[in-house]
């Protein structure tokens, strides 16, 4: 085994280590910032524990667009400093892990010469600032050349195109490498782990207490930190209140629903930004046999894993997609899968929810904890190093440099022309090849040894990605939730049976985790019109 497989199963091991002895810092959330701030941090030599309420990702990092992209409305509104450190940080992550980079053309119909000539000129801008390689800037199709190459894309009306280059990724599996990266450096990273106090010395939080979340765990452990970092996502603002029962709430919480097709139901082989009867921009992706289309912008009260879908939004992203495609009107019954999740916004008071900057802040509360909340998905790796370097100013630590930038995540040391047309995968279909090394990069060759199907994916989630729960295999470790047939109803009785072996559930216990499953796919399809 190598030092980045991640097996929780022991949790008493894993409680008595996170009390064993202080830490330099203890990050609380395993969303995409808390892993990135975890795993940087461990590189340069600190002391680490992650501590995350659910499954790591469990919330928005699960449930964005998947969509490593420059945000070419930043542009628009002049974050031009928003902007470059995305592109950037889009190349990083292509070197880093290849696996979880996915180059995507997007196309932008333009209504007029005039639309056309402005979104080149911001192109050129984006292309210069994110040092986009030649083979890869933007090119200009006419109405015809649009017609040919996307035939399902309605192109009345529309003067042309423009295609440029942007990056599909995994984001919960994203989020999953940067925690594995942290524990390989030495972080104590625990999952199903909730903070419900903040320890105190005088007027400083000196550690937490949390508490096992696991049905039939009931331990709760005291963790020592010279330092405490709070990347809690939506629920900042509750971590918050915990260090400081007065504290006023910074974040605006808002959902985003995707839909998810079978692929030959909308056949696009490209991204297409289309505009919604709003004017908000929508993506439409399609990724192995699948398409989504998202995502929806509304206020949401509160934060939440699984937030409720509304009819109204359904409805929404269907009338969008039937004005924007010439093909039979989507409907209910060509629905896989839905996914829903909130987004932790810096709070902008009179503002639209997609008017609110997508801008990460940090700001140290009354007792020392600093919290970072805000952001982009693709920009997580600069943000976590951002806050790192503030944690050692803090503690006045000498470390390593930061090599967040060079370090490969696990998986990615591999060429992914050269992976997909290996010997291991001959005779494959490409969907499967496809899906398998997008998923696991080089570690694609342990889930073909184990046999390649259902069970040996769930194993490797178990062994070495840290999974407990048939819901961490099913969502956040195969994505069969949301991509594969009937929202991956079949697997989950084989992905349990080989989960109740490794993690030694009783035949009630892996029905209720199977039941879990088929109540979360039901709830989310139950406002479908």
């Amino acid at each position: 085994m190598t030092s980045d497989h991640l097996d929780l199963r022991n949790r008493t091991k894993l409680f008595d280590a996170l009390e064993e002895h202080p830490f330099d810092l203890i990050v609380i959330g395993a969303g995409a910032t808390g892993a990135g701030v975890a795993r940087d941090a461990a590189l340069r030599g600190l002391s680490v524990a992650l501590l995350e309420a659910r499954d790591f990702a469990a919330g928005t990092s699960s449930r964005s667009s998947k969509l490593i992209h420059g945000g070419l409305r930043y542009l628009a509104q002049g974050e031009l400093a928003l902007v470059q450190e995305a592109a950037s940080e889009r190349q990083i992550l292509r070197n880093v892990a290849p696996h979880l980079a996915r180059l995507t053309p997007f196309i932008v119909p333009a209504a007029s010469t005039i639309s056309a000539t402005k979104l080149r000129a911001g192109l050129w801008t984006f292309e210069k600032l994110g040092a986009v390689p030649p083979k890869e800037r933007h090119e200009y199709w006419s109405a015809r050349q649009l017609a040919q190459q996307e035939p399902a894309l309605n192109s009345a009306g529309i003067h042309g195109a423009i295609v440029y280059s942007e990056f599909l990724t995994d984001d919960a599996r994203l989020t999953l490498a940067n925690v594995r990266s942290a524990a390989a450096a030495g972080a104590t990273v625990a999952n199903y782990t909730q903070v419900s106090k903040v320890i105190r010395e005088g007027d400083k939080a000196v550690g937490v207490i949390a508490k096992a979340t696991l049905p039939n765990e009931h331990r709760e452990v005291a963790i020592r930190g010279r330092m405490i970092v709070n990347a809690a996502g939506p629920w900042v603002d509750a971590i918050r209140a915990l260090e400081d029962g007065e504290a006023d709430s910074r974040l605006t919480l808002t959902k985003g629903i995707h839909i998810v097709f079978e692929r030959e139901r909308v056949p696009v082989t490209r991204t297409a930004i289309i505009t919604a009867p709003d004017k908000r921009t929508v993506f439409v992706v399609p990724r192995g046999e699948f398409t989504y289309i998202g995502t929806t912008d509304t206020f949401y009260p509160a934060a939440d894993y699984w937030p409720k879908v509304e009819t109204a939004d359904i409805a929404y992203l269907f009338e969008t997609m039937n004005s924007a495609f010439n093909i039979t009107p989507i409907s209910s019954t060509d629905v896989v899968s839905i996914w829903s999740g909130v987004r932790p916004l810096i709070s902008q008071p009179g503002k639209k929810p997609s008017e609110i900057s997508r801008k990460d802040e940090d700001w140290m509360g009354p007792a020392g904890i600093l919290t970072i909340a805000g952001g982009k998905l693709t920009a997580f790796r600069k943000m976590a190093e951002r806050i790192v370097d503030k944690v050692a100013d803090r503690l006045d630590a000498t470390v390593k440099p930061c090599d967040t930038e060079t370090a490969l995540l696990p998986g990615g040391d591999c060429d992914m022309d050269t992976l997909m047309t290996s010997d291991m995968f001959a005779n494959r279909p490409a969907a499967y090849i496809d899906r398998l090394a997008r998923l696991y990069g080089s570690e694609a060759a342990d889930v073909l040894a184990a046999g390649g199907n259902v069970p040996a994916e769930a194993e490797q989630a178990v062994l070495k990605e840290g999974a407990v729960t048939l819901e961490d295999y099913w969502v956040r470790r195969s994505a069969r939730a949301w991509f594969d047939h009937e929202g991956g109803m079949k697997a989950l009785a084989p992905a349990a049976d080989k989960m109740a072996d490794l993690l030694h559930w009783s035949p009630e216990e892996k029905k209720r985790q199977i039941d879990h499953c088929r109540t979360l796919h039901e709830e989310s399809l139950a406002a479908l019109p």
